[in-house]
């Protein structure tokens, strides 16, 4: 994905969801560019949120797919189909339980600020 398309997502998504977007960024190995700082810079509507280059502990993501993954432990599925619709599954139930995505973020010591709708 390159910066235009970035861009074109991240704009894409605010005009679908029409609420502020938070963005944390793991920056894999992925410096910020010029355009993305512009990106950032001119829309007030997304706050980003950027980790250090490598840091897992921080990511409430890999918690939720560590989750996910435990959850699947010790089955066998039989073709690709089956263990999308699992894990499809999973993720929809995990969904519905803020208390648990709250703990998941909680986890990594990193704290969030409800920002008040647009």
């Amino acid at each position: 994905m390159g910066e235009r398309d970035f861009i074109a997502l991240t704009d894409g998504v605010h005009q679908l969801v029409k609420a502020p977007i938070v963005l944390v960024w793991d920056r894999l190995n992925t410096p910020v560019s010029h355009a993305i700082r512009e990106l950032i810079a001119e829309r007030a509507w997304l706050m980003v949120f950027l980790l250090p280059s490598y840091s897992p502990g921080l990511n409430p993501v890999e918690w939720v797919w560590a989750r996910v993954k435990r959850s699947l432990a010790n089955l066998a599925v039989v073709d690709l189909d089956r263990l999308e619709a699992l894990v499809r599954n999973r993720l929809k139930r995990l969904q519905y339980r803020s208390a648990t995505l709250d703990g998941l973020i909680a986890g990594t010591g990193l704290t969030l600020d409800h920002p008040a709708s647009p």
